[in-house]
């Protein structure tokens, strides 16, 4: 499994190791183990899973607050998102701050999310699912978003506002500088 700082170091691609053969491939997308020896000792209590049958369906940001907040481990296993993550922690030096990634079935990566950051997607192709793993379980009290397109982030996202698909939820986000609910 290789594991990769983004540039804010605290986000990690990771890629597990596929093999392959005439049959197919066969890899081990998770391990405890692997997870501890590169020093992230996390324990993942559930799986959740989504399908955005469109391009341009864009999910978060989107962030639960303490005693039920989330890391997250996010892959694809069909189609690609571009995915980000927002530093929320008031006393981080990157505080405001994204990073992002291409997370896709075809490149075989995955993004981890720690706790302290927002988190979305916008999908790249049509019937996208995603699959993630997450540290604590989800309480609807502690869910908590910003806006996808707050333009204090200066994210670039690849799709228009116009013709993002987002929940009603979604679009009455606040943006950063009124969300008093962070870490």
């Amino acid at each position: 499994m290789d594991i990769a700082a983004l540039a804010i170091p605290d986000v990690k691609i990771i890629r597990p190791k596929k093999f392959g053969d005439h049959r197919g491939f066969f890899s081990e997308t998770y391990s405890k183990r692997a997870f501890e020896t590169a020093g992230l000792p996390l324990d993942f209590v559930q799986d959740n899973q989504s399908l955005s049958a469109e391009v341009g369906t864009v999910r978060g940001l989107h962030y639960q607050l303490p005693p039920f907040a989330q890391d997250k481990l996010l892959r694809v296993v069909r189609g690609a998102v571009f995915d980000v993550a927002v530093d929320i922690r008031r006393d981080s030096p990157t505080f405001g701050q994204h990073v992002s990634a291409i997370i896709s079935a075809a490149e075989w990566n995955q993004i981890l999310v720690p706790v302290g950051f927002a988190h979305g997607f916008c999908t790249l192709e049509p019937d996208t699912e995603v699959i993630y793993k997450v540290t604590n379980f989800y309480s609807p009290q502690h869910d908590r978003g910003i806006l996808w397109n707050d333009p204090a982030l200066a994210i670039v996202w690849p799709v228009e506002a116009d013709k993002a698909r987002l929940s009603d939820k979604d679009l009455k986000n606040p943006r950063l500088a009124e969300a008093s609910d962070l870490f």
